[in-house]
């Protein structure tokens, strides 16, 4: 019996096999345009080492497309800025490697805020909304705060308790797979619990849970929560919302029947 000839990759000058071809398949929409409708548009592209979808969408812009649009700011997964739909998953274009996505994929913006344009939304005004709704700041006690005053101390361990809950980067990502904020206008998201949390921790803050359950003690807020963990799961700071979430719940419905 004759064996089966083997197949050779093709090999560049570098000896290596070819790069793998990429398709983008990209959302593409500008309201203020009154000639745009909503479409995709498909782009291909060489995968290489290192490629992360922030590169590759500059790449785009470059070489390709100059009008394609897209947000980003530090690259370095800290300004939340470049936040988007990658197959379907919200994730940030800076730290997505393609080649853990490719070779077919579809980008969009992020679902539950308003579209700018292309891949671009307007995170910051329903933040902003957001956090000016919840108070998210310290209510300090002594309302004659002294700027020359030494700073309040505190334990190490709680400092680092709360440092972690700051570590939010308002980026939208949990907000944009949350499946109640799609049901409900109003609901100000596991960020916006998470902010609750951070301030009902911090000993500077005169409120008490009475004062928090004013704030988010209904559907829109900590009672709204379905408990479908998308949030927990997207989050790219890797925050623990799902235990914030259940705590304050659990906090609030305490402070209910107080």
């Amino acid at each position: 019996m004759t064996e089966a000839p083997i197949k050779l990759l093709p090999r560049n000058g570098n000896g290596a096999p070819p790069p793998q071809k990429l398709r983008l398949h990209v959302f593409r929409h500008n309201p203020s345009a009154p000639a745009s409708v909503p479409r995709m548009q498909t782009y291909e592209m060489d995968d290489a080492d290192g490629l992360t979808f922030f590169v590759a969408l500059n790449e785009i812009r470059e070489r390709q497309d100059p009008s394609l649009q897209f947000d980003f700011v530090c690259r370095a997964g800290v300004c939340g800025s470049c936040a988007m739909m990658v197959n379907g998953r919200p994730m940030l274009a800076c730290r997505t490697m393609l080649r853990d996505v490719g070779p077919e994929i579809t980008l969009a913006p992020l679902p539950g805020f308003a579209l700018i344009a292309d891949l671009s939304v307007d995170t910051g005004t329903w933040m902003r909304g957001m956090s000016e709704r919840l108070r998210a700041w310290v209510h300090l006690r002594d309302p004659d705060f002294d700027l020359d005053r030494l700073e309040e101390r505190m334990d190490p361990d709680l400092a680092e308790r709360i440092y972690e809950l700051d570590r939010c980067i308002e980026c939208g990502c949990c907000f944009a797979a949350c499946g109640t904020a799609r049901m409900r206008e109003d609901f100000v998201g596991a960020v916006g619990i998470e902010k609750i949390a951070r301030f009902r921790l911090d000993p500077r803050d005169a409120r008490s849970d009475a004062d928090f359950y004013e704030l988010i003690g209904t559907d829109e807020g900590v009672f709204g929560c379905m408990s479908l963990v998308a949030c927990h799961d997207v989050c790219p700071k890797n925050l623990p919302l799902q235990t914030q979430i259940a705590f304050i719940r659990r906090k609030m419905v305490a402070a209910a029947f107080k």
